[in-house]
Parts: C-alpha cells; sequence; structure tokens
C-alpha cells in the first residue's frame, strides 16, 4: 500500500488533498514556457486525473447516485470527466499539432479548475448530506487505496 495511505481520512478529505495535487500542477502546466516543457509535465497531471477520476467515480459518485436526490449532481460530474477524458485523448494522440495541443491544454486547464472549485462548493455540499459518517470514512479508505494501486499500475 502506498504510503500516501491515510485511513483516518474521510471521502472528503482525501479529494480536496488530490485536487491540491491538480491544482499545483494546472499552475506548473499553465505556467511552462513552450510545448516542450508543457509536455513534460502534462503526463503527471494526465495520471492523476485518471487515477481520481475512477477511484472518484466509484467512491463517491455511484453511493451517491443510489439516492433520488444525488443523480443528477453525479450525472453533471461524470459528464464533466468524459469531457476531460476526451481532452486528454486529443493531448495523448502524437499526431496532435503544436497549436491545437496547447489550446486543448489551456481547455483542459480551465476545466479541471472549474470542475473541482464545482465540486467542493456544490457537490461535496449535499453529498455530505446524503452519506453517513461512518461511510464517508469507509469511502475516503477505499478511494485512497484505489487511487494509489491506479498510479501504480499506470505510473511509469
Amino acid at each position: 500500500m502506498s504510503d500516501d495511505v491515510n485511513l483516518k481520512q474521510d471521502i472528503f478529505t482525501a479529494l480536496i488533498n488530490k485536487h491540491e495535487i491538480q491544482r499545483n500542477l494546472c499552475d506548473k502546466l499553465e505556467a511552462a514556457e513552450g510545448w516542450a516543457a508543457k509536455k513534460e509535465i502534462y503526463p503527471d497531471l494526465a495520471l492523476e486525473l485518471q487515477a481520481h477520476a475512477a477511484a472518484e467515480e466509484r467512491h463517491l459518485y455511484v453511493p451517491v447516485m443510489q439516492h433520488d436526490e444525488g443523480l443528477d449532481l453525479s450525472r453533471h460530474a461524470i459528464t464533466e470527466h468524459h469531457e476531460m477524458d476526451e481532452m486528454m485523448e486529443v493531448l495523448d494522440d502524437g499526431r496532435t499539432g503544436e497549436e491545437r495541443w496547447l489550446k486543448t491544454c489551456g481547455d483542459l486547464i480551465h476545466k479541471v479548475r472549474h470542475h473541482l472549485k464545482e465540486e467542493e462548493n456544490e457537490f461535496f455540499k449535499e453529498a455530505r448530506k446524503i452519506l453517513d459518517a461512518d461511510l464517508q470514512q469507509r469511502l475516503g479508505a477505499l478511494y485512497q487505496v484505489e487511487h494509489a494501486e491506479f498510479e501504480q499500475n499506470h505510473g511509469e
């Protein structure tokens, strides 16, 4: 098990910790000068986003969707994950030219920041009402373990 798994964290604390990593990577990517520099940093963000999305959908969205009041919230968040996946497909395609790559990268950074803010300000508030404290704790551990395993299996 990864060193960064803290079984005492509930799902929201665990997610916000990963959100901070994503924000930092977005800042670093945005600040990088030139296509080559951005292409060096991008894989770190892509891996983090993919590990996060896979684990978050399973350990937050799915449990929230078990409740009627959580359906629309979860659907919207999953739609945004798919939009980010589509942008990453463009960035991962070795045939994408510099101009399109840089524009798509900027769009991805914008979408990530929007998604994180919306999740923390809206989705999490509602999800806290829907999921009991015990479940929030269990989901936090499950999320962290799956995130760490994804990174281990898909990282370099």
